[in-house]
Order: C-alpha cells, then structure tokens, then sequence
C-alpha cells in the first residue's frame, strides 16, 4: 500500500470517542508507536499521545516515519508543537488525514529547543498568540483540538512569585472562542533558567489546587490534570475534582501500574492481561515489526519496566540491554530474557 492510499485509508476510518479520564502524557524520545503498542495491551481505553512532533518537521521531514501508527494504538492524540497559526493549522489538517483522534498543541515542554525555537512553554506569555493558533487549527479540522500547558513561567530559578490570576486569564484567552475546549495542566511552573528539563518536571512544586480552582470556576471546560501523578489511587483522588488525570514518567517506567485502569475508570470488566501474556503478545508483534525492518533495540527498550519490582527483573533487563543492541539481534533476546523471570 502506497504512502496516499494509507493516508486516504485512516481519513476514512472511523474514530473512537474520546473519554479523557485517564490518559499517558507525550513523552519526548519516549512514547513512540512501539511504546504505545505496549501500553495498549495493558489499556484498552486510555487515551494515548505520540511524543511531539514539530510543525518544520512535518512541514520538511518523513511523515510516514514521524506519523505511522498500529491501528490498535487508538485512541490516539498527536501532539504538535509551534507558534505559527497557519503552520500549526497545516499541520493539524496532517494529523487529522492521516488517521489521529486529537492534535494537542504543546504549551509546557521548556527544553533548550523550543526555547529557542521560541514555541512550547514560552507561548504562555503569548495568550493571544496562543489563541490564534488553536483557532486556526480548530478551523481547520473536525476532530478535537486540545492544548497542554503549566501553571505558568518563570525567568529564574528563584522567581518564587505565585498567581493563580495570571494562569487562570491565559486559560480564558486561549479558549475563548477558539474551538478548544480542553486543558491539560501540568500542575507546576516551568523555570527557563536553571533548570534541565528533567529538573522543570521534578523541582517547582506542585500546585493541584490551581487546577482543581480552574475546574470549579470554569466548568464549561474539560481539565486533565498531569504532574507527579504515581499510583492508581492519586487517580482517583484527583478525579473527584478534575475531568482527567495524565500519568507520565511513572506510567513509563513500571507500565503494569496502568492495569486495573480500565476497570477501575472504565468499567470494562474483560479479562486483565498478566505480564508474561503482555509480554509474549508484545515479542510476536516485534518479530513482525523486524521483519518490517525495524531494529530490536528500537522495540525492546520499552519493555525493560513491564516487570518492575518483580523477582528476575533485574535479570530481565541486564539481558535485554545487553544484548539487544547488536546488528544481527532477533527476536530470540526477549523470548530467552522472559526465561529469565521466577
């Protein structure tokens, strides 16, 4: 199937509705269609989103690489970044052809990139700015457009100034008449001097009332909430506030946690996957994606935490990492790492 036949296939596919209760945020390097492969055997109805994909490099990249997805990935959010209105509308018509859910546009990411790149994080001292972009890409599509932002900035690492005010007049104006209707906040500030972006997302202290306040003083809106979220049970707790929860680094790290999801919020009481059942279905889909040509290493390294704090993950991991990257590395590396496991 060529590149436009795949195309005009996801376009007319149908697509799920979307239940935002809980969903696994866009991770940089990380969620890729691999990734969310495995998630999806583990949850059947969270809302997934690929890592951010700029606007220049839709514009001049491979979209076949940059977009193509496992139809058992959905639901299924793009996340785009840029400050361009026309761009980002360009972009969102991309995502909507080629099969996606949701474009979410990125206004949290603080790395040195977009930083001087001047998009992501640094667009919430620009609220109409902001405004105009989702506008133009609401315009643009019929899928829904949402944005991902924080509770604010801040120049410097000791700018310890708080306004709940100011981040609650960027959410008015960037929703205003402007087709977007949901709001993922990262519940802490971003620092743009001083701190790596592995420090933005552990450092600035949380501030969940900020958004649980949001939600009560602007119920028209739907709020997901995302930020230092590690177990199940915060879950539930925030959602007795807020629309939606997103679970990051945790959800990455020790996948299994997501298990008792689509029970718990969804009330889909199917049979629940154990691990060695996700971990088998897993190494039959990457025998298929290496016949493709994609390389072990690529699909292994997502595995590594699906038997956290289980007896022989150690073991399980030292052998995958060991191993799987070598030019002639089958698929054999995870069958023989599963042996492994008491």
């Amino acid at each position: 199937m060529n590149k436009q036949s795949k195309i005009n296939e996801l376009t007319t596919r149908p697509r799920p509705a979307l239940n935002r209760k809980f969903a696994v945020a866009p991770m940089l390097d990380w969620t890729d269609t691999h990734c969310r492969y495995l998630m999806r055997l583990i949850t059947k109805h969270s809302l997934l989103y690929t890592e951010m994909v700029t606007t220049r490099a839709l514009t001049h990249g491979d979209k076949h690489q940059l977009l193509n997805f496992n139809p058992e990935e959905h639901p299924l959010a793009l996340q785009v970044g840029g400050s361009e209105p026309d761009e980002l509308a360009k972009a969102a018509r991309i995502g909507e052809q080629w099969g996606y859910d949701e474009i979410n546009l990125n206004c949290g990411c603080p790395s040195d990139r977009v930083q001087s790149g001047r998009f992501g994080v640094c667009l919430m001292d620009q609220p109409e700015l902001v405004a105009d972009c989702l506008k133009a890409m609401s315009d643009a599509v019929a899928i829904p457009i949402t944005i991902k932002c924080r509770i604010g900035i801040a120049d410097h690492l000791h700018d310890e100034i708080e306004s709940y005010e100011r981040f609650a007049d960027f959410v008015a104006t960037v929703t205003r008449d402007t087709g977007c209707h949901t709001v993922i906040v990262h519940a802490r500030k971003a620092w743009l001097k001083g701190l790596s972006p592995k420090e933005n997302r552990e450092i600035p202290p949380l501030h969940y009332p900020y958004v649980y306040r949001l939600k009560e003083e602007m119920p028209q809106l739907e709020i997901i909430l995302n930020g230092g979220v590690t177990s199940i049970e915060e879950v539930s707790e925030h959602l007795k506030h807020i629309d939606g929860v997103m679970m990051g680094r945790e959800a990455y790290h020790n996948p299994f946690i997501m298990q008792p999801v689509d029970q718990l919020l969804y009330n889909d009481s199917r049979t629940i996957l154990t691990r060695r059942e996700i971990c088998e279905q897993f190494i039959e889909y990457g025998r298929q994606k290496m016949k493709d040509g994609a390389r072990l290493n690529y699909i292994s390294r997502h595995i590594l935490g699906l038997y956290h704090e289980v007896p022989g993950a150690k073991k399980f991991r030292r052998y995958i990492s060991e191993n799987s990257h070598h030019d002639n590395a089958g698929i054999d590396v995870l069958e023989q790492a599963l042996k492994l496991i008491a």
